[in-house]
């Protein structure tokens, strides 16, 4: 079982246990401060891709009062992990959450908020502009991928990280970085980054708070392997970091590992 304040390693990756959804929510933004700035002393910006999501949202409005000045606001550039296909000024919206809890109350440029043109009647063309976004601001070249300096991530109940839904067609795309699946237990589109862009990012850092969330946690974890969207995230040349309170880690065995197997090589910058 999970013990609060305790942390232990797994293959490739680094699972934490904090008290409650405030205390994750500390961690994590002291985690960020502490990556802008080593990202922003070796390059002039910070790139952070966020997720929506009740516990970040416990995050985004920490890191907008009590660690408001240890971020260089100016040098972070947002980007999202993914959106629904709503306009942004919708209730459901990824994009408004974010920034009615955070960006709207801290010094960011305009210029620094990369959002999801989500309000395109068609998701596919979204999915296709956000593509054109991330190439244009990472100057790729045509089979390169993103590489984002710290990208945030919940968990779903059905094992679903981002818009990566269990038996979606994203799970498979190896060509492109943003992709719109049709999800049919929804209804609708959704918009997302694909796995190999998640996994190329120097950090990805899990948040997982809730009794809710206890099975699908120890599934992920401690189950058998590749069984959800979630198990798929395995950073080729980052950090892997799950930050969890106590009520969604107390299924938790710290004796028990499973070996991951690296998908694909990348170069750290």
């Amino acid at each position: 079982m999970g013990i609060p304040g305790e942390s232990w390693c797994r293959i490739n990756a680094t699972i934490e246990v904090l008290s409650d959804p405030n205390e994750l929510a500390r961690t994590a933004a002291q985690l960020i401060v502490d990556r802008g700035r080593d990202a922003l002393s070796k390059s002039d910006a910070f790139t952070v891709a966020v997720s929506g999501g009740s516990t970040p949202k416990l995050l985004y409005e920490l890191l907008a009062n009590q660690f408001n000045t240890q971020i260089d606001w100016k040098q972070t550039h947002f980007f999202w992990t993914d959106e629904r296909h709503i306009s942004p000024e919708h209730k459901d919206s990824n994009y408004r959450m974010v920034a009615e809890a955070m960006l709207s109350r801290v010094p960011v440029p305009p210029t620094n908020v990369h959002r999801m043109l989500a309000e395109l009647p068609d998701a596919a063309d979204v999915a296709n502009d956000y593509e054109v976004q991330l190439k244009s601001f990472f100057k790729l070249s045509s089979d390169a991928l993103p590489r984002f300096d710290l990208i945030l991530l919940g968990l779903g109940e059905d094992g679903h990280t981002a818009s990566i839904f269990p038996c979606s067609e994203v799970t498979s795309v190896d060509r492109r970085l943003v992709i719109s699946p049709w999800v049919p237990k929804l209804n609708s589109y959704r918009i997302t980054l694909t796995l190999p862009v998640l996994n190329n990012a120097k950090r990805v850092i899990f948040l997982v708070s809730g009794e809710a969330k206890a099975n699908i946690l120890k599934e992920v974890l401690q189950g058998e392997a590749s069984r959800f969207p979630a198990q798929s995230i395995e950073p080729t040349n980052g950090k892997l970091i799950w930050l969890t309170d106590r009520a969604a880690a107390n299924k938790l065995n710290k004796a028990v590992t499973r070996h991951r197997t690296p998908r694909r090589t990348a170069t750290e910058g």
